[in-house]
């Protein structure tokens, strides 16, 4: 009996120290657990932050600060910028299509005259675009009234071309005078929202007056911007139409010459 006791008694040690044993495993893994975690959550907090402080792109900046200035002017101003960069888009089209290779036409013209004389000259006017061909296609049509009429005609019809050219320009000159008018006006609206805040507040502190400020320089700012690109448009398309209306008048008069060349 007293051996049998004593064994118990050395089986129960064993028992409670392995018990211990295994319960400081399990509070070891635990605290290894609980220490990846904090490491992971302090990595991902960490990589947050770098995100947050990256540098914002152009783009994502202009959009906020357009979102901040308000919907009213805001939408207008934008509404004159596509209207006016539609418009300047047409006119470079048309420009572009209109401009032809007024030597390689005139040989074309000449050579035709003397191979088939003006029906053939007529054809070759006919099956070229542009403004140059349409009004040496007017000449021939009046060459056998004499040379001083066909000169008449191509005065005429070279102004009227000169028009077509011209035609959405008034437009263009129209928003970008009106763009800067409304970031103005956007402005004024601005201070005065800007001053009733204070009058209704009583107190002139720097968060009253900071959002009407703000919206006022906004529509100011995005306003001079639309007249600026719509400037630059605009001269490249009176510099185009220079061009065309120079080709033309140097043409004609070569045109005129050839007339008279084979009249005789």
């Amino acid at each position: 009996m007293l051996a049998f006791g004593v064994s118990q008694s050395v089986f129960a040690q064993d028992a409670g120290s392995a018990e211990e044993t295994e319960m400081t495993a399990d509070t070891t893994a635990m605290e290894a657990d609980t220490t990846a975690v904090m490491e992971e959550a302090s990595t991902e907090m960490t990589t947050l932050a770098e995100e947050s402080e990256e540098p914002k792109g152009f783009h994502q900046v202009l959009k906020e600060q357009f979102i901040a200035g308000g919907p009213g002017f805001m939408g207008i101003i934008l509404l004159t910028l596509i209207l006016g960069l539609a418009i300047s888009i047409e006119r470079i089209l048309y420009l572009n299509l209109a401009t032809t290779n007024t030597t390689k036409l005139l040989n074309k013209v000449e050579n035709a005259m003397e191979t088939g004389g003006i029906d053939a000259a007529k054809d070759v006017c006919k099956n070229t675009s542009g403004p140059v061909a349409s009004i040496f296609y007017q000449g021939l049509n009046r060459y056998n009234e004499g040379l001083e009429i066909v000169e008449k005609s191509i005065v005429s019809y070279g102004s009227v071309l000169m028009g077509r050219l011209e035609s959405g320009l008034s437009w263009i000159t129209l928003f970008i005078a009106i763009a800067p008018m409304l970031g103005f006006m956007g402005t004024v609206i601005g201070m005065i929202a800007a001053f009733a805040n204070i009058e209704a507040m009583g107190d002139i502190s720097p968060t009253i007056v900071a959002s009407g400020i703000k919206v006022a320089l906004l529509t100011t700012v995005f306003g001079l911007i639309v007249a600026i690109i719509l400037q630059i448009f605009y001269n490249y398309i009176v510099s185009k139409v220079d061009s065309l209306v120079n080709a033309m008048e140097d043409s004609t008069i070569s045109f005129i010459d050839i007339l008279a060349k084979y009249k005789k």
